[in-house]
């Protein structure tokens, strides 16, 4: 690593770190990697996501900083393995000491690299006696016995973020869809929607939470097939898709039942976008192989409620599910509160 590298990763460092802390970002390599990146501006198209990401939720949801990472990191690991692991030498290093004084500041540091390559030369150009010699060899070795020991840190620690760096990488292609997706709807799964939810509830991030189930789904098993149900499902979901916009995230809740996180919006246009996804459900038409026709009145029913200070993800999840009791309750294919 040479002089200018270990500057520049320590200055994306200092800034990547209070960006990962004030985004509520769990330390884990993946994510260094990815808002090293970040903070180095090295791939704009990142950038641009991240920031609409950040605009929307006001902070980085752990789905979506995954998925970046998936998308933008993992997938160039092969050609920029030597500069992610230049960017985790510093890390690694930084971070398993807790941001500590393990290394020494990089003006300090070149500053005294600088004076003991002058004090070697003068031995050579000044022919200086053995007691001079002697003494700048003294210095040196004292001097320099803190960067030995940070040194050989830094070595083991590089050692051991090579083996998560190849370790992530050859894991990716088979947990990627496991990790975020639902294989069948391709949305985001339950563990995706808990995680998110809990980063956003504990930062009290302003938000709404939609609940919808698909109205008598059992009856579309049994007259048409579990295979129709499957693509009742699908095709639900890619409604969903369309129709999310400014960072509403669409995921499966579990079974027929899907959630709806909608950031920075108050209930009452939360609402206003449930009835919206509600008519574009409604209009929702899937032919069965089986026979042929087209099959419709596919409905679904929903809950929404708001986020209020304090809330846990239990709590949240509560209300929503309570009001899609009550869609249901009312005669299906509506959205509560009125």
């Amino acid at each position: 690593m040479t002089s200018d590298d270990f500057k520049k990763s320590t200055l994306n460092l200092k800034k990547a770190v209070p960006l990962m802390m004030k985004n509520h970002v769990a330390a884990t390599p993946a994510n260094y990697a990815l808002w090293y990146t970040y903070v180095d501006n090295a791939i704009p198209q990142l950038n641009q996501e991240m920031d609409m990401v950040l605009e929307n939720f006001g902070l980085c949801p752990p789905a979506s900083a995954e998925q970046l990472y998936n998308s933008y990191v993992a997938s160039k690991a092969e050609t920029n393995v030597n500069e992610l692991r230049t960017s985790m030498e510093v890390l690694v290093t930084e971070v398993a000491s807790s941001m500590t004084d393990t290394l020494s500041d990089t003006s300090d540091f070149s500053k005294l690299i600088d004076k003991s390559f002058s004090d070697l030369a003068r031995v050579e150009d000044e022919g200086l006696s053995i007691e001079e010699v002697m003494g700048v060899i003294r210095q040196l070795v004292t001097e320099s016995r803190e960067i030995r020991h940070s040194t050989q840190f830094l070595n083991s620690q590089l050692s051991t973020a090579s083996e998560e760096i190849s370790r992530l990488k050859s894991q990716l292609a088979e947990v990627q869809q496991d990790a975020l997706f639902d294989s069948l709807s391709s949305l985001y799964n339950r563990k995706s929607f808990d995680r998110d939810l809990q980063a956003l509830c504990a930062a009290s991030q302003p938000m709404s939470l939609i609940l919808l189930d698909i109205d008598h789904f059992k009856s579309f098993n049994d007259n048409y097939g579990h295979l129709f149900g499957d693509t009742v499902i699908r095709g639900l979901a890619k409604r969903l898709q369309t129709s999310c916009r400014e960072g509403i995230t669409a995921y499966r809740f579990g079974g027929e039942e899907f959630a709806l996180i909608v950031p920075n919006k108050q209930l009452r246009i939360a609402r206003q976008f449930a009835e919206t996804v509600r008519r574009a459900i409604e209009k929702l038409s899937i032919k069965d192989r089986r026979s042929g026709k087209q099959v419709g009145n596919i409905t679904a029913s929903f809950g929404v409620a708001e986020f209020i200070e304090g809330d846990t993800p239990e709590a949240l999840i509560e209300k929503a599910d309570k009001l899609l009791y009550e869609a249901k309750q009312l005669g299906r294919n509506r959205v509560m509160p009125i």
